[in-house]
């Protein structure tokens, strides 16, 4: 088995290194950041990946950031996010897709070794791996989407108002606005929304529709 590791602390990362190492699983690459996590990813196509969540340059969430998107390009390797912390929004959206080849532990509730080399074999075979505490996160908090919750108040409005069924002119019409200056806003609602380009209105139905669940 192959693997890749992505940890900023470096003792962390040399540690686990050198446990999966003891089991007979390669590591390919032990890298400290999101960049370089993808681009280890692309050039070695590992098995699987363990992933930290908070990562250079701004320590929030650019380890999970990372991860959606190898969910995304690569759907069978694994992802195993091992952090500190239990970020429900995006736990969600790692599960959504694809139900295998996740999961999500957290490091002071990791007992033993071999309990850690057992849940990323089985993440790595297309299985998954929660942690307790975060499946009861889970539960407990409501869906939230994380891109409705980045859009600003104004954006939120034109979202609003897109669900109405009115065009860029209408709502440049409505909001006092320059036609030109909702245009930006609607596009920046689709990158936030993480809505890929399309040469139809399909976003524009996309994102009323996550609006709309919300």
């Amino acid at each position: 088995m192959r693997v890749v590791i992505a940890e900023d602390n470096p003792l962390l990362r040399e540690g686990i290194a050198l446990l999966l190492g003891e089991h007979d699983i390669e590591v390919v690459a032990a890298v400290a950041d999101a960049g370089a996590l993808l681009d280890a990813v692309a050039a070695e196509r590992p098995d699987a990946t363990v992933v930290d969540v908070r990562m250079p340059p701004s320590h929030t969430d650019e380890g999970l950031r990372a991860a959606l998107t190898i969910r995304s390009a690569y759907p069978g390797t694994g992802v195993l996010v091992f952090s500190q912390w239990v970020e429900t929004s995006y736990a969600r959206r790692l599960l959504a897709e694809h139900t295998g080849h996740v999961g999500y532990l957290l490091k002071d509730r990791i007992v033993s070794t071999g309990e850690f080399v057992g849940a990323l074999r089985r993440v790595a075979a297309g299985g998954t791996a929660l942690d307790p505490e975060v499946v009861r996160q889970l539960l407990a908090a409501p869906a939230v989407d994380a891109g409705l919750a980045r859009l600003s108040a104004r954006e939120r409005e034109i979202l609003g108002l897109l669900a109405e069924g009115r065009s860029n002119v209408a709502i440049a019409d409505a909001l006092h606005l320059a036609e030109r200056s909702v245009e930006k806003h609607v596009t920046a609602i689709f990158t936030k929304l993480d809505l890929p380009r399309d040469r139809t209105d399909h976003r524009r139905v996309l994102a009323v529709l996550r609006f709309l669940r919300s």
